[in-house]
Parts: structure tokens; sequence; C-alpha cells
């Protein structure tokens, strides 16, 4: 029986030693535990949907089904794994398609080994980790997009601050006592009506607007 005090992780890398060392340095940490891994995107689909982990490690460029492909095929699915895209840094042009795609963050192949650890804890807590360069690329794209603030109900308001703050829809749900239905019909709405394409889009709106953290 898995422990619900340790956060369960997949590894997607098409290098096996690569998941070796990650799997060595993370079945260490008293509050991870590496549950799987996965050669290809669609094996990491398909583990992802098996294990249903809490996060996944996801190499970018993999053989077959790439990172950015399986991104967008785990969003379809509607898979609460946070993915946390593993990249090297002459692959930084792939991190903000990587993030459109439902990536909550990323780090760099030479990630110090703890700092890993603590990418993992921050996404598994709901946060969208993001260095400053690429919050600014993902800003200036999304400039001069939307109807702004005013378009949006006070309701819609409220769901934006909390989607600021990292919360999942079960969590807005929760802290504004509705249903995850009817949170999942605002986030819908709050992305139409400001054109963004996903909840980190409309997250570092919110932000940049004084809306929430």
């Amino acid at each position: 029986m898995a422990d619900p005090g340790r956060i369960r992780v997949l590894l997607v890398d098409d290098h096996q030693v690569v998941r070796r060392g990650l799997r060595t340095f993370l079945q260490v940490q008293d509050d991870i535990e590496v549950v799987g891994e996965a050669a290809d995107g669609e094996e990491g689909v398909a583990r992802a949907e098996e294990l249903r982990p809490d996060v996944v490690l996801m190499d970018v460029k993999m053989p077959g089904l790439d990172g950015i492909e399986a991104l967008r095929t785990l969003r379809d699915l509607d898979n609460p794994a946070r993915v946390l895209v593993v990249t090297s840094f002459t692959e930084k042009r792939t991190v903000v398609p990587a993030l459109r795609a439902g990536a909550a963050g990323y780090v760099y192949k030479d990630v110090d080994p703890e700092a890993l650890a603590r990418a993992i804890r921050s996404v598994h807590s709901g946060h969208v980790l993001l260095q400053p360069e690429v919050a600014l690329a993902l800003l200036s794209q999304e400039e001069g997009g939307g109807q702004g603030r005013g378009s949006l109900t006070e309701r819609e308001r409220e769901v934006l601050a909390l989607i600021a703050d990292g919360r999942s829809n079960r969590e807005i749900a929760r802290a504004l006592v509705l249903s995850e239905k009817t949170v999942k019909t605002h986030v819908s709405n709050i992305l139409m009506k400001l054109d963004l394409s996903d909840r980190t889009q409309a997250a570092l709106w919110a932000v940049r607007h004084g809306i929430g953290a």
C-alpha cells in the first residue's frame, strides 16, 4: 500500500543510465518514492495512467512520442500528475511549448540533486516552477491578449486568484464551496475571456495584474 505521506514519482527518459541515477538519488529521500519508469513518451503516458503518480519527471527529447506530445496527451486524458520537464540548457526554446502543453515547471539536466528534490516538492505542492526569463517569455507572448479583468465576474476573479495560488480544481471547489464541475466551467470561462490557453498563462496573468499570489 502506498504511503500517503510520500510523493510518488514516475521517471520518463530514454536513457537507462539517467533513470538509474535519478532513482538512486530519489530513493534516499524520505518523502519521495519512485513508483515506475518509462523509456519514451508513449510508455510514459501509459505508465502515468496505470500508476497515477503525483509527479512525472519527463525528458523532452525522446524517440517516438516526445515529451511535449506526451504532456499534451496527459492533459487531454485529464491525468492529475504534475509534470516536471527535464531539459538541457541548449533546449531552452522547448521550455515554453512544454509549459503551454501543461508542464508545471522544468529543471535542467545538470541540476543539483538537492535542487531536484526541492523542485519535485514544489510542483507537488501546486507551485509553477519557472525561471525569470521563461516567465518573461510567457508574459510577453500573452501581452495584449484578452479583454482584461473587467470582463470577469466576481466569482471568476476568486477562482483566478486561487489558480494563481497553485490550487487544483478540487482545492478551489473546497475553498469556494462549489462542485468541481462548476469550477471547471469557471476556469474555461476565464481562459476564454482572457484569450489564454492554459492555467499556467492564467496564473501568470493574475500575478501580473495583481490578482492572487
